[in-house]
């Protein structure tokens, strides 16, 4: 066989796989982009009374999701617990759940870290990165996988879920 023939031949091949995969109930993942302020449902506070500012929050907070993919448009509800020592930074964790308005559930686990960067005035401010992932969910959104990463404007409390989403259904 020669080079001319080997790449007809691969494209071939890469068709028919991909055809299988697709007769057999595969999905594509397709990009996800969220965005959405959440704002204080019930938060509650542990502060650390040895003078370093240190507190524990456990919140819930809630918001709307706008942008692209299956979540957009639907209630989001924070479940987070974030570890926050002004002077070092702040490592946090939690769930998201999204309600869309049929009443589908997905349910995202996120973790991320903050940590303290020079602002552009000179006043230090947060700059908060992390990943989330797919933890389960409900209806339509029951089998729902995928993944990507999180970033968190924690002066607005602005999160932006940028990655990539596949249903099983």
């Amino acid at each position: 066989m020669n080079a001319r023939n080997e790449t007809p031949l691969f494209r071939r091949l890469v068709a028919a796989a991909a055809f299988c995969a697709l007769a057999n109930g595969a999905a594509l993942a397709a990009p996800m982009k969220i965005e959405a302020v959440i704002t204080p449902k019930a938060d509650s506070k542990l502060a650390f009374a040895d003078g370093s500012k240190r507190y524990l929050l456990a919140a819930q907070r809630q918001g709307k999701a706008a942008g692209s993919g299956p979540l957009a448009g639907a209630n989001v509800l924070e479940w987070g617990l974030h570890d926050v020592n002004p002077a070092a930074g702040a490592n946090a964790n939690g769930y998201l759940v999204f309600t869309t308005a049929d009443g589908d559930i997905a349910y995202l686990k996120y973790q991320f870290r903050a940590v303290r960067v020079p602002g552009p005035d000179g006043k230090p401010r947060f700059v908060a990165n992390g990943f989330w992932e797919t933890a389960g969910g409900t209806g339509k959104l029951k089998g729902l996988r995928g993944g990507g990463t999180v970033q968190i404007n924690p002066k607005e409390r602005r999160w932006v879920l940028d990655g990539e989403l596949v249903s099983s259904n």
